[in-house]
């Protein structure tokens, strides 16, 4: 029987490090777990009002005037650009190389990256979309308020009252930018303390 010494010295080193404490590595397995049932359910979230918004755009595309299939081609190409971004985004985020524990928190952590990345791309996002919405209904406007029996003073409060909006948005996304960038200083102490334990 011949011995096998790089092994032997291998197994001789990895006994003389100290492995995470159990209640560091039980903490932080409960923290994965929460992290993944959240990761989960916002993907199914996620899909369900996607699945809204075709439907809505199913259900205005059987209105009487153009109007009703301008605007569900637009709830689609928004469904579309965002179903893009989110996966794109989201890349590499699904689930862990291995089954160890560094990895889950190595994927928690790129996952509040990527997380934070869409919410970056979703103001610039939604303040486009307005932009673009602005834009079109000013150029089709004669058909438009034809069609409708409505003057541009009309319109223009809707305009008004979504550009009200933005800053609601920015405030909330501020909200949850704070959430997740704590939550990106937590999962490198985690982090941090596994590199310690080796």
């Amino acid at each position: 029987m011949t011995e096998d010494l790089e092994l032997d010295n291998w197994r001789e080193q990895w006994s003389r490090v100290a492995g995470a404490s159990p209640a560091f590595q039980r903490k932080t397995l409960q923290k994965i777990k929460r992290q993944n049932q959240r990761f989960v359910l916002g993907n199914v979230l996620t899909a369900i009002v996607f699945g809204g918004l075709l439907i809505l755009a199913a259900v205005l595309r059987h209105q009487e005037t153009w109007l009703g299939s301008g605007w569900a081609a637009g709830i689609c190409v928004l469904v579309a650009v965002s179903v893009g971004i989110r996966i794109w985004t989201l890349q590499g985020t699904w689930r862990a190389e291995t089954q160890s524990t560094r990895a889950f928190v190595e994927l928690w952590y790129r996952r509040v990256e990527a997380r934070l990345r869409l919410l970056r791309i979703s103001i610039w996002v939604s303040v486009g979309w307005i932009v673009f919405c602005a834009a079109l209904t000013a150029i089709n406007w004669p058909t438009i308020g034809r069609d409708i029996k409505a003057r541009p003073t009309d319109w223009l409060e809707v305009l008004v009252a979504c550009i009200v909006m933005q800053p609601v948005i920015w405030f909330f996304a501020a909200k949850l930018r704070r959430r997740k960038l704590a939550e990106l200083s937590e999962v490198k102490k985690i982090l941090d303390g596994m590199n310690e334990g080796k």
